[in-house]
């Protein structure tokens, strides 16, 4: 394959390498979303359990591997906060995909546009 790609033109190796970066990218950043969307879930559960206990439970709180007694309104206000975190930054990555999946359709629409006149032709 990679000595397929020494006879394109160097333009279109530069194409198709910059398209492979950014399918790589595209990657990170939809593995991103998926941990971001797991733990806005996660925290969306135990936000909603918390709604179900007493005001007065005790209430334990991991730090590190300990687990710290802590009060209920304190737990549910860092929990928010965090929540609020994770919004955020959903946002952005998605805004990060929607930016490389344009590219990454640009580029490949490029790079069929710089093939389309050699793949008539055999590349031996």
């Amino acid at each position: 394959m990679s000595d397929d790609l020494s006879k394109l033109p160097p333009n279109v190796q530069e194409r198709l390498l910059r398209l492979q970066q950014l399918q790589q990218t595209l990657q990170s950043i939809l593995a991103q979303k998926q941990q971001v969307e797991m733990e806005k879930n996660e925290l969306e559960q135990t936000l909603s359990e918390l709604t179900k206990t007493a005001d007065d439970a005790v209430i334990y709180k991991a730090i590190g591997s300990l687990l710290v007694k802590s009060e209920k309104s304190k737990v549910t206000e860092d929990l928010n906060e965090r929540k609020s975190l994770l919004e955020t930054r959903s946002t952005v990555i998605a805004r990060q995909e929607e930016r490389v999946r344009s590219q990454v359709k640009e580029a490949q629409t490029k790079l069929q546009e710089d093939l389309s006149p050699v793949s008539g032709q055999p590349l031996s």
